[in-house]
């Protein structure tokens, strides 16, 4: 089981990377716009975005939040109730390119139609188990 899950993760991986890699941005980075996507314009702060991280151990938030404001795919400003944090927003850009890899991701999904949803629920219920272990 450890075998498939370590073979299937770092294929997904590598596909996601190839499929981010045009759009000069890494998973992290992906994570962030999506995590600001759900936000449907609303403000958030670096601080909350590292914990809604998937791998929030791994990354600096506040640097990839400056390499994506360099890219103009979101906005920061000085949060307005603690001045040590700043306020994200995804920006017009950060919608439009998310909407891009939305596209080139879909064909990543068709992969997965060979299990049934009912497959689909099992699996996540049993991921959902392994990761109630896990300690943050």
């Amino acid at each position: 089981m450890r075998t498939n899950l370590l073979r299937v993760s770092g294929w997904l991986r590598f596909e996601i990377n190839a499929l981010l890699e045009p759009f000069g941005i890494t998973q992290p980075q992906f994570n962030i716009l999506r995590i600001l996507r759900g936000q449907q314009g609303q403000a958030i702060s670096t601080l909350e975005i590292r914990g809604r991280m998937i791998d929030s151990k791994m990354s600096d938030t506040s640097r990839l939040v400056d390499r994506l404001a360099a890219k103009a795919l979101i906005t920061k400003t000085p949060s307005t109730a603690d001045k040590r944090l700043v306020d994200v927003v995804i920006s017009a850009q950060g919608l439009a390119v998310l909407g891009e890899i939305d596209t080139k991701m879909a064909a990543l999904d068709d992969i997965l139609k060979s299990i049934t949803t009912d497959e689909v629920q099992a699996l996540n219920r049993l991921l959902d188990k392994i990761s109630a272990g896990i300690t943050p």
